[in-house]
């Protein structure tokens, strides 16, 4: 039987996870291994269960533990499960439950940046993308679109972040990640030289005079590559550029300069994943 607890208390302390404790505090970086994450609707939270992180908890309205998440529910014996009605829910989390399900879970262990790129073909390089919602859609392309794996700088959020993990529709636990190092000065230097020593070759996408079109044949003849995308304002770092092999644009019509770095993702993906 499901181990079903109706909400009574508000201050429960097992509902911080979900009302009051902050992405930081959830990440828990002062001992990664007890570090926690919220998954939020059915489809991503099978996908959690399918990568193999652990639950701790459910929280949802008591008409969905035999209703959509009734099968969440059985792959989940022995987690506590939240419940109540939806204005309640409201109350607690500050937002409607439109997804109807949350779900608390572990982090793992991070993969290191050597094991991201072992037999991969095609690596996206995030750097310095600190907005969750263009990280998720990211990660969501990259699934879809035939990389084989997402690096990050250290200054990126975090894929794990709520907002992420629900933009991304739970691909963030279907494409290997790792970040290029835990130093902020670990990139592109080290970072960079990492990769060219795994074999690829690295590829800036940039607004530049001297830009390949991403439709470039040669591009596509590279066996692997690293395709680096820069921050949402200001694009990559002049040093990224100068340091990579090739500097990539995507051509652009009625006089638009640029996409946001999400679109500009998935367009440079499915072009430079095709052989």
């Amino acid at each position: 039987m499901p181990q079903v607890i109706e909400i009574t208390d508000f201050a429960a302390p097992e509902l911080d996870v979900y009302a009051r404790l902050t992405e930081g505090q959830l990440k828990n970086r002062a001992d990664l291994s007890r570090g926690l994450f919220i998954a939020e609707s059915p489809n991503v939270i099978h996908r959690a269960l399918d990568a193999g992180y652990e639950p701790v908890s459910l929280l949802m309205e008591r008409r969905h533990v035999e209703g959509q998440a009734r099968e969440i529910v059985a792959r989940c014996e022995g987690v506590p499960i939240y419940v109540s009605e939806l204005p309640v829910l409201t109350q607690l989390t500050g937002f409607p439950l439109t997804r109807g399900v949350l779900c608390a879970m572990r982090r793992r262990p991070l993969l290191s940046m050597d094991a991201v790129c072992a037999g991969a073909r095609r690596i996206a390089v995030l750097e310095n993308i600190m907005n969750p919602t263009n990280l998720g859609a990211i990660f969501r392309s990259a699934a879809a679109l035939g990389m084989d794996g997402v690096l990050l700088t250290p200054a990126c959020s975090d894929p794990l972040y709520r907002r992420a993990v629900r933009v991304s529709m739970g691909t963030v636990f279907q494409v290997p990640w790792a970040f290029t190092g835990v130093e902020l000065d670990s990139w592109p230097g080290e970072g960079l030289r990492r990769l060219k020593e795994q074999g690829f070759r690295t590829l800036a996408m940039a607004l530049r005079d001297d830009s390949l079109s991403v439709d470039d044949p040669r591009l596509t003849a590279e066996e692997k590559l690293a395709i680096v995308l820069g921050t949402e304002g200001d694009g990559l770092a002049d040093g990224t550029i100068a340091d990579c092999d090739y500097t990539v644009r995507i051509p652009m019509s009625h006089g638009v300069d640029s996409l946001n770095v999400a679109a500009a993702s998935a367009v440079a993906f499915w072009q430079l994943s095709r052989r």
